[in-house]
């Protein structure tokens, strides 16, 4: 599991620009952004290094933050390699709340980011790994506090 940054973000012009100036100003670089909206605010979700230090920054510029546990998972960047995934979570009764992508680097693989239901992760974790997918930990991804 790693930690992904939560934001409640006003659907406001600038409140984004002012957001990442925050984490900036912070020293925290982010590696992943995506933002869900509705007409009156957006739900931002970061993962970044540092991520409790994020969260520290942005509560201090006023924004409202919070740490979420999600999986990261190194999928090789090919075509069906993320359906094969999910067949694998769907086989084993792993709901998925929801997902996106990310860039890992140079070895021909992404990250994909999930927010799962249950409680069962550790066991099915296994399931996930013996059908050849890693599930990685934060410090695979970013600098950890």
């Amino acid at each position: 599991m790693i930690d992904q940054i939560t934001v409640f973000l006003e659907n406001k012009e600038g409140r984004l620009a002012s957001l990442t100036r925050a984490m900036g100003d912070a020293g925290i670089n982010m590696h992943a952004l995506t933002i869900a909206d509705t007409s009156d605010y957006g739900l931002v979700r970061i993962i970044a290094d540092k991520p409790q230090a994020a969260v520290a920054a942005l509560t201090e510029a006023g924004y409202r933050a919070s740490l979420t546990k999600v999986s990261a998972i190194a999928v090789p960047h090919v075509p069906g390699a993320l359906a094969g995934l999910l067949e694998v979570f769907e086989q084993n009764d792993i709901n998925i709340q929801y997902a996106y992508c990310m860039p890992m680097g140079k070895d021909g693989q992404v990250i994909d980011v999930l927010k799962v239901t249950g409680a069962e992760e550790v066991a099915k974790a296994e399931a996930i790994e013996a059908a050849g997918y890693k599930i990685l930990q934060a410090g695979d991804v970013y600098l950890v506090d």
